[in-house]
């Protein structure tokens, strides 16, 4: 059998809890690192607003318009019927598609019934996450066809370094969810690919799982084998959300089969789907900011209508995905000024809504390098201060989204780590102000050697595992070696040190036979 039919590998039947592995683990560290413990950042911090209350009114009412006067082509028509039975109009209908307009009097009833907060429970209850209101969660990178690392250079994805990923997603405890394939592996035939890898996804992590909304028949197999690897009758699956899917529109303006028919098999079943518009400011999106901010709107809400149509009070998040091109050649930009406006713009729209957000940490630069570094940073500085509760593309993310980078992959990690520390509320009681510690230094003297500092060093600040913080003479001394080779080191050591968090043998021969069932089957239809 090969690598890529294989359903199993040998550490996926590892029973030992190692690092982020670990699933009862108070520090999650191992010889690699030591890393912070799980936890789930809330962040309490005013957002930033660019816009006035009129600028989100404008922008709303924008939406509205092009809801009502110049609609969305919906390319899936059970998606249609279902709109014309809740009253939307329907217009140039044809075999496969038809445009759709709805009042805006019906998008906000519908919206309205959307939670402003739910969880996900994966297989391990311990990792459950909560989207919505103050909290924020960082997940992997997701669907880049190719992967690189310093030693073995750039090259095109496959199950080893899909199965790498996963595993440094599950290790560290700032991933909070395993979102789509961190690298594509394509030496996995498509017919069966999905099989495989949310094989290696739901036995490699115990952390909130995803399913790519690409044929019925893939979302169907997915759902199935998180039910198995949670060990749920399927009434206990469709009680509560377990696993996500996220969607794009075709921008501008349209809604394809595939997507909306993942978006309304989930939401049959009460699962949460991520409506993210990927819109471009000057190629798929009017070139102004707020232009561009109310058509994704617009996108958006009318798919969240539609969830809500199917089942309402049905869990549900609006995605932001808007950046501008360069206009000197029209490839995509992220990590922009405008980028992050517009972030934030939408972030004041999804409050307005009373919808979870999800944002991105997306950078173009083509090695992980300073312009990585800066671009990552605006990415991720735009996400706290839009109140982003969902972060894709947290970790590893390089061109633009064509490739994951491991050593990208720690670098990331030690920056959303860094984040979280940053979003811890401040204390302010009688033992912090310390009065009694600065009258026991008094003038002139030092507070390293006093109680109040000894009770507190080990954990006072932030401990880096990426960065050096030695001076100059040492890191010369030490062979002045650079973050991104810091970074290279450790991802090997981590997944040398990478143990599988457990599963009962009896789920893991029940995953593996619906695994191996569906193979037989042929899996799913492709074009080869």
């Amino acid at each position: 059998m090969t690598t890529a039919d294989a359903p199993i590998e040998s550490e996926a039947r590892g029973k030992g809890r190692r690092s982020g592995g670990r699933s009862g683990n108070k520090r999650g560290e191992g010889p690699a690192i030591n890393q912070m413990a799980w936890e789930l950042p809330v962040n309490t911090d005013a957002p930033t607003e660019p816009l006035p209350p009129e600028g989100v009114a404008a922008i709303h009412d924008g939406a509205m318009r092009i809801l009502e006067e110049i609609g969305i082509e919906f390319l899936n028509m059970e998606a249609v019927n279902i709109l014309r039975e809740h009253g939307c109009s329907i217009s140039n209908e044809k075999k496969d598609s038809a445009l759709v307009k709805m009042d805006r009097a019906l998008v906000m009833e519908k919206i309205a019934t959307a939670p402003e907060q739910f969880t996900l429970t994966p297989r391990n209850p311990d990792r459950q996450i909560i989207i919505g209101g103050d909290y924020m969660t960082f997940g992997n990178v997701s669907s880049p066809p190719n992967c690189s690392d310093l030693d073995r250079g750039r090259r095109i994805g496959d199950r080893e370094s899909y199965r790498d990923f996963i595993k440094l997603t599950q290790y560290f405890n700032c991933m909070h969810f395993a979102g789509g394939y961190p690298v594509e592996p394509m030496d996995i035939h498509p017919s069966v690919r999905h099989l495989d890898c949310l094989y290696d996804k739901l036995t490699l992590t115990d952390k909130v799982v995803h399913a790519y909304s690409l044929g019925s028949e893939r979302v169907e197999d997915v759902m199935e084998m998180v039910r198995i690897a949670g060990g749920h009758t399927h009434e206990e699956f469709d009680a509560t959300p377990r696993m996500y899917t996220n969607i794009n529109s075709t921008s501008p303006l349209k809604h394809d089969w595939p997507m909306l028919d993942g978006l309304m098999r989930l939401a049959r079943r009460g699962q949460p789907t991520v409506v993210t518009p990927f819109t471009l400011a000057g190629a798929m999106s009017p070139i102004t900011l707020a232009g561009t901010v109310a058509q994704s709107i617009a996108e958006a809400l009318c798919a969240i209508v539609l969830i809500q149509c199917v089942n309402p009070g049905c869990a549900c998040a609006i995605g932001t995905f808007s950046s501008n091109v360069d206009m000197k050649t029209g490839a995509p930009a992220f990590g922009t000024p405008d980028y992050m406006r517009t972030t934030q713009m939408t972030g004041q729209l999804a409050r307005f809504y009373k919808l979870p957000l999800r944002a991105s940490n997306t950078c173009v630069s083509n090695a992980p390098d300073n312009q990585a570094t800066w671009e990552s940073s605006h990415s991720l500085f735009a996400a706290i201060t839009s109140k982003v509760n969902m972060v894709y593309h947290a970790a590893g993310w390089l061109e633009g989204g064509l490739c994951a980078s491991y050593e990208k992959f720690i670098m990331d990690c030690e920056q959303v780590q860094q984040l979280m520390t940053y979003m811890r509320p401040v204390k302010w009681d009688e033992s912090e102000i310390a009065l009694d510690a600065v009258a026991e230094v008094g003038h002139g003297g030092h507070f390293f050697g006093i109680q109040h500092t000894q009770d507190r060093y080990e954990t006072a600040f932030y401990s880096p595992f990426l960065s050096d913080w030695s001076n100059f003479e040492n890191w010369r001394d030490r062979g002045s070696v650079l973050t991104v080779d810091r970074a290279n080191k450790l991802w090997k050591q981590i997944l040398a040190e990478f143990e599988a968090p457990p599963m009962d043998e009896a789920i893991r021969e029940e995953l593996e036979a619906f695994v191996i069932k569906r193979k037989e089957e042929g899996g799913v239809p492709t074009d080869f």
